[in-house]
């Protein structure tokens, strides 16, 4: 399974919420991460996310989509980065913020 932000929602991925522009990351994760993501989880499959070919990816981007699946979502931490393999060649940091994120979700929710 896999995903590639650049073609399979937008080169120039927005903000955080909606109301603040298009492509946001909520959207991202509601209408094409989680249900990946979810599927990939039930036949335990591994889903790669392929984060180049954007124009940027914000960091209100980053962490509303991946952040999200933990306090929103209430996804099971291990289970994500168990799933998730991520490719960044633009800019590997991106993968080191976005486990960053998840980390940090992970720990305000207790876990």
């Amino acid at each position: 399974m896999k995903i590639k932000i650049a073609s399979d929602f937008s080169r120039i991925p927005g903000a955080r919420f909606p109301e603040e522009g298009d492509f946001s990351g909520q959207q991202f994760r509601q209408e094409i991460l989680l249900p990946k993501l979810k599927e990939a989880i039930d036949i335990k499959e591994i889903l790669e996310i392929d984060l180049d070919g954007t124009a940027g990816l914000g960091t209100s981007f980053l962490e509303e989509s991946f952040g999200g699946l933990i306090r929103i979502d209430n996804l099971n931490y291990q289970a994500i980065i168990d799933t998730i393999k991520f490719v960044s060649n633009d800019d590997p940091e991106y993968i080191e913020e976005i486990n960053n994120y998840l980390k940090e979700a992970d720990e305000k929710e207790g876990n």
